[in-house]
């Protein structure tokens, strides 16, 4: 199995797939679906090198969910499988997933 190891602030992203498409009962083809913009952080490079020689880390790491632009990142090919990558500046946010008690605690903090 191949790997691939992103450079400084590059990531490799694998797109989530939604469920089928189907618009008012009619299944569309994969021809004609829109690839989904939200995927999952695979590898992240060790981060942006300033002129300066420091390196600043990235925001993003392994595993995280996140959303990106329509036409953001270079599609590649790897094992049968299809990635992007994409630079960090790229990538508009990170899905965060509240867990019930973290919930709980955004109700109390309206009163």
């Amino acid at each position: 199995m191949a790997s691939i190891r992103p450079l400084q602030d590059r990531v490799i992203i694998k797109r989530i797939e939604e469920g089928e498409q189907i618009r008012g009962g009619i299944i569309i083809p994969d021809s004609a679906r829109e690839k989904p913009q939200e995927g999952e952080v695979i590898a992240a490079g060790a981060g942006k090198k300033l002129d300066s020689g420091e390196r600043v880390a990235l925001d993003v790491k392994e595993g995280d969910r996140v959303l990106f632009g329509k036409y953001a990142g270079t599609e590649v090919k790897l094992d049968d499988e299809e990635y992007l990558i994409m630079r960090e500046d790229d990538i508009l946010g990170v899905i965060e997933r509240a867990t019930a008690s973290e919930g709980s605690k955004a109700k109390g903090k309206g009163r």
